[in-house]
């Protein structure tokens, strides 16, 4: 159908400009009958006239709008495209001998009369489309209301215009200027903090936020403002807010914490990206997890030559292989089920496969629960990591990537002190071999497993309350997708021994955090749901930090992503006591190991 109706606009359009030459002709005797020899030349250019006018509207893409959306940006392609066309069949008409005798006042006439048959055909069919978005009555649909009047806002109106399933009641809109004004006929009604009244008094069923220029604080606001208003809210797509792409019902969509915490798409050089990966074999550990499977779908959109997916847990492994099998049936991908612990099995796999690049992202990693398992968290986090990063070294990879985090930063808990040691550990190997060993640091992921908004949503169904450490506790927070696509960024842009820490934004305060996913489930904070404030957990601290006092934050090319120079304190120290922790961990000496990490990290508690 789509196909079919591209076929009539170019038709269309072609014809158009046949007609717009002729009546160029026309208009230069007058509309009298031109004489035979000019008549007889601007008929024989007419099939290059229609040809060339034809290719040049296909690379002005006029065939990938749509006229029942046609907008001024359409019309502006339009005189492009006849400018460029007139000038070419101009040049192509002065070589010719057979077209001499073209009047030259019709490549003067010829533009204008295109312009006005193609636009004037483009306005006449959107306004017969658009012919019930006037002074229309409300009608009897869903009452909506729509927050923003601008650009989106008014796509949005049209949207419930067409669908007849929606009543658009009005807008709100905190620019003053637009109070009372009216957008095909349906008023600006009031601002953001009236919302919760206009729903009372319109009866409003559903708000639609459409407000592609809210940054975190103001959206933060928004969502307070509809949540209070007890009615069901909805949000316009980030990918249709800046884009002339068509709005459709269908795609608004729940608000998410994504959305408040107002994170920016990433913008990667994807083509450095591929040029590194393209065809390798890559190996990613703890392949299974929040982190790992997500990187593992970049990954295979990168264009790698073979996946290797590491992972310990049974279940992991094999919901990683359904969706990887599913999602990229022709990618050479090898699941294995293994622990990073097993030197053996690292071996085996890195002589066999000869991974060319590994993503280290297992890791033990829940802070209060590794409190209790210094020997679990130093034996995984350490030794293993230590394990991964000796056959890296031995087998020649060309980039070994460690997945870090911001509780590695000054770090008082057992799990946070385990990764800046693995952190100094691929700094202190990157000095001795060509393997490039990389580290990337960053904070919480939304949603990963084990983390506080999974909690806090298990906690509003069961009936709350939802419980917070702090009332002044603040953590960073980043999407997996996100974090996943720096992490190759990074991996691409590094050279060795670096450690690049994200750009996280502003620290979300955990209390602020419970009650937006308490909003967004339908619920009134301290009304449908408690929150209950219970202390700081073993090894947590009230606020993280990104990198440490000593170290200084270099700019990349990349926006979001930050070099952290002088990192490397305590790195020469570290691998010396690897054997004393081996042997400590095979004793099952958790005292002794607890010391020597003191030792290693005065900042552990």
């Amino acid at each position: 159908m789509l196909f079919s109706s591209k076929i009539k606009v170019i038709v269309h359009d072609v014809s158009a400009s046949g007609l717009a030459w002729l009546t160029a002709l026309y208009a230069r005797f007058n509309f009298e009958q031109p004489p035979e020899i000019f008549l007889t030349s601007c008929i024989l250019a007419l099939p290059v006239v229609m040809v060339v006018q034809g290719l040049i509207f296909n690379f002005f893409k006029l065939y990938r709008g749509q006229w029942r959306f046609a907008s001024l940006q359409d019309l502006i392609d339009v005189v492009g495209a006849a400018v460029l066309g007139t000038l070419t069949i101009h040049t192509i008409v002065s070589f010719v001998s057979v077209f001499q005798h073209t009047p030259r006042s019709v490549f003067v006439l010829y533009p204008v009369f295109l312009i006005f048959f193609l636009g004037s055909s483009r306005l006449i069919f959107r306004m017969w489309k658009d012919r019930d978005l006037g002074f229309a009555s409300i009608g009897s649909g869903e009452r909506v209301l729509i927050v923003g009047a601008g650009s989106a806002g008014e796509a949005v109106l049209r949207e419930t215009r067409r669908s007849r399933e929606y009543a658009a009641v009005g807008f709100v809109d905190d620019n003053p200027h637009l109070f009372k004004s009216r957008i095909h006929g349906v008023p600006v009604l009031g601002t953001v903090d009236q919302i919760a009244n206009l729903v009372f008094k319109r009866n409003i069923d559903l708000i639609i936020i459409a407000v592609p220029s809210a940054g975190s604080s103001e959206m933060q606001r928004i969502v307070d403002a509809c949540g209070d208003s007890g009615k069901t809210f909805r949000i316009l797509p980030k990918l249709l807010d800046n884009t002339d792409e068509e709005v459709r019902l269908e795609s608004v969509r729940e608000v998410s914490l994504d959305d408040l915490l107002g994170r920016e798409k990433v913008e990667l050089d994807w083509a450095a990206i591929r040029a590194t990966l393209l065809s390798k074999t890559v190996l990613v550990s703890g392949g299974g997890g929040s982190v790992g499977i997500e990187l593992c779908r970049q990954l295979a959109d990168s264009g790698v030559g073979q996946l290797i997916v590491f992972d310990n847990s049974e279940l992991n492994l094999y919901q990683a292989e359904r969706e990887i099998n599913l999602d990229y049936p022709e990618l050479n991908s090898i699941f294995l089920l293994g622990d990073i612990r097993d030197a053996t099995a690292i071996d085996y796999v890195f002589k066999k496969y000869r991974p060319s690049h590994v993503y280290h992202a297992a890791a033990y990693k829940h802070v209060p629960i590794l409190e209790n398992y210094v020997r679990e968290a130093v034996s995984n986090n350490v030794l293993g990591t230590n394990i991964l990063i000796e056959a890296a070294a031995e087998f020649q990879c060309e980039t070994f990537v460690l997945i870090s985090t911001d509780k590695a930063v000054k770090p008082s808990s057992i799990m946070g002190a385990t990764k800046r040691i693995a952190e100094l550990l691929c700094v202190h190997k990157n000095k001795e071999v060509s393997t490039n060993f990389i580290t990337v640091r960053f904070g919480n992921v939304l949603g990963s497993t084990g983390s506080v908004v999974p909690l806090f949503r298990s906690q509003i169904l069961s009936g709350g309350p939802v419980t917070v450490t702090h009332r002044e506790a603040k953590r960073y927070f980043m999407t997996v997708s996100e974090a996943s696509q720096l992490i190759l960024e990074a991996s691409a842009a590094g050279a060795g021994g670096e450690v690049f820490v994200l750009e996280m934004g502003e620290a979300v305060n955990i209390g602020f955090l419970a009650e937006q996913v308490i909003r967004l489930s339908g619920k009134i904070p301290e009304v449908d749901i408690q929150i209950e404030y219970i202390g700081l957990r073993p090894g947590e601290k009230l606020d993280e930090e990104l990198f440490h006092v000593d170290e200084e934050l270099m700019r990349t090319k990349h926006d979001k992503l930050l070099l952290a120079t002088h990192a490397v304190d305590g790195a020469d120290k570290v691998r010396p006591q690897l054997a004393r922790l081996k042997e400590l961990v095979s004793n099952y000496d958790e005292p002794e190991i607890l010391r020597v990490m003191k030792e290693l990290i005065p900042t552990l508690r």
